[in-house]
């Protein structure tokens, strides 16, 4: 099992209505930030759709390295940070 920490800043922060989740994928499916990000629950009272919009614009750090590939590899324990674009960016 991968068991990874995905962190949310901004507005992934408030789509999603939470500043971190833990995610675990099985064995059997291949940890990628893609089917991390595609396990997140956005809180009740939040927008399943504004979760996706923000997605389209982020950029994610695995382990404290940039990366924009949803294919990239995750290990277990790592910790996935979410981040739009901030303050024009």
């Amino acid at each position: 099992m991968t068991r990874a920490t995905l962190r949310f800043f901004a507005a992934a922060r408030a789509a999603v209505g939470l500043d971190e989740q833990v995610v675990e994928l099985p064995d059997d499916k291949r940890a990628t930030v893609g089917r991390l990000l595609a396990e997140v629950r956005p809180v009740e009272g939040t927008s399943a759709a504004d979760w996706r919009d923000v997605l389209l614009r982020c950029s994610f750090l695995v382990d404290g390295l940039t990366t924009r590939d949803r294919e990239q590899l995750v290990a277990d324990g790592d910790v996935v940070d979410v981040m739009p674009p901030f303050a024009g960016g």
